[in-house]
């Protein structure tokens, strides 16, 4: 699996600085601690060196395997969500088609409608999105603290929602449909070379169709080398309240 922490242990043992002689070793090492970015990276002629190379075909084959994977929808069941579908039917119409990950099934419609409360202060979506490993790795530590702090505050919550095959725009649909002050949607992002884990967080007061995609206040980056899942469940409890308190999200926010 793309998450064996035992693969290219070698190479990654010498993942530092490969430039040959540098000018200042101290400043390149410096840089390269500073970021994820495949800096000091050396070269052998005009090619890459082996090991680069290597990390670089193991992370692109990560990125894929995130892309195709499907959530574990266990983690679900003890957490009470309520699990629903987008009109993709397979993963490959829902990357060939966009359009049909931000609309709900007429099935999960009818699900929505019947089996969750209206009218709640804060209502929570998780997407697969396009990393479902963002999601396995991230909210079993992020939703408990998501949680308590809206515990703390009082809000009201509806019934946790998992949308397979979601898009972001998905959250508008659910928002009007459950009359959501504050919709909260956490998916997986694009996957990257420096990971395939990383969340995401959009959340919008009154989220609509009708209003601009600059009606989301996000937070990016959620996984362990980024903002660690805990502290981001802390970051988004506060966020609610402001936009609770402000009844405005996105641009129109002056945070």
């Amino acid at each position: 699996m793309a998450h064996d922490e035992t693969l290219f242990t070698e190479f990654e043992s010498q993942a530092g600085v490969t430039v040959e002689s540098p000018l200042d070793p101290g400043f390149c090492e410096r840089a390269r601690a500073a970021t994820n970015a495949r800096i000091g990276v050396g070269r052998a002629g005009t090619a890459l060196r082996t090991g680069t190379a290597l990390r670089y075909l193991r992370d692109h084959a990560a990125a894929m395997d995130a892309v195709w994977a499907e959530v574990d929808g266990s983690i679900f069941e003890k957490m009470g969500f309520l699990r629903l579908s987008t009109r993709a039917g397979s993963k490959e119409e829902y990357l060939k088609h966009p359009d049909l990950g931000r609309e709900l099934s007429e099935e999960s419609l009818d699900a929505l409608r019947g089996d969750c409360p209206k009218g709640i202060q804060v209502q929570v979506v998780v997407g697969d999105g396009l990393s479902a490993y963002a999601v396995e790795r991230n909210l079993p530590d992020l939703y408990p603290a998501l949680l308590q702090g809206i515990g703390l505050n009082g809000w009201s919550v509806g019934r946790p929602l998992f949308v397979h095959h979601a898009r972001v725009g998905v959250m508008d649909k659910i928002s009007v449909a459950l009359d959501a002050e504050v919709t909260v949607l956490l998916v997986g992002e694009r996957p990257g070379l420096a990971t395939n884990e990383s969340l995401s967080c959009y959340m919008a007061w009154r989220a609509s169709p009708d209003k601009p995609e600059s009606q989301r206040t996000v937070i990016s980056n959620i996984h362990q080398r980024g903002t660690p899942p805990v502290e981001a469940g802390a970051q988004i409890a506060h966020l609610v309240g402001v936009l609770l308190r402000e009844q405005k999200s996105g641009s129109e926010l002056r945070l």
